[in-house]
């Protein structure tokens, strides 16, 4: 039976992405590139949304910052203290667009999925640090694939 209207795909590109994790190097993270590293999954120019696999180790601080588009993030193994809460292995958190918070701390080796709907804008007691979205993760995912592989 014949379909009431062509439901085509318009873009001749739309298309699944499949991204093989384990045979991607893992990459610093500049704001704790000894103990937070990250493959990248995708980016989303349309869209401003990011995803990446994380790795963090122990003691590892993402600092304190305002997400300009929704997160969410997912547990596969370790321990996040995210403001007063602590997410553990196999927990989901959902963070507003807007959200405001002080660092983030890796309590235990963790690894998570992070898919960010926005950049986060960091800062400190004096003000603006940094700006991080998807172009930059983008730039500095396409820079670091000529250096050394880390092995974590």
């Amino acid at each position: 039976m014949p379909l009431p209207q062509n439901i085509n795909p318009i873009d001749r590109d739309t298309r699944d992405l499949l991204v093989r994790t384990a045979q991607m190097d893992w990459k610093p993270i500049p704001a704790d590139p000894e103990r937070s590293f990250y493959k990248l999954l995708w980016t989303g120019s349309e869209s401003g949304t990011w995803a990446i696999l994380g790795r963090s180790f122990k003691g590892a601080v993402a600092p304190a910052h305002k997400h300009l588009g929704a997160s969410h993030t997912y547990v596969i193994s370790g321990k996040i203290q995210v403001r007063d809460q602590i997410i553990n292995a196999g927990d989901y958190i959902y963070e507003a667009n807007g959200m405001v918070h002080d660092e983030t701390t890796f309590l235990e080796d963790t690894d998570y999925i992070f898919i960010c709907q926005g950049p986060q804008l960091f800062f400190d007691e004096n003000g603006f640090t940094g700006y991080f979205g998807w172009e930059q993760l983008r730039e500095m995912n396409e820079s670091q694939a000529s250096a050394k592989k880390v092995t974590v």
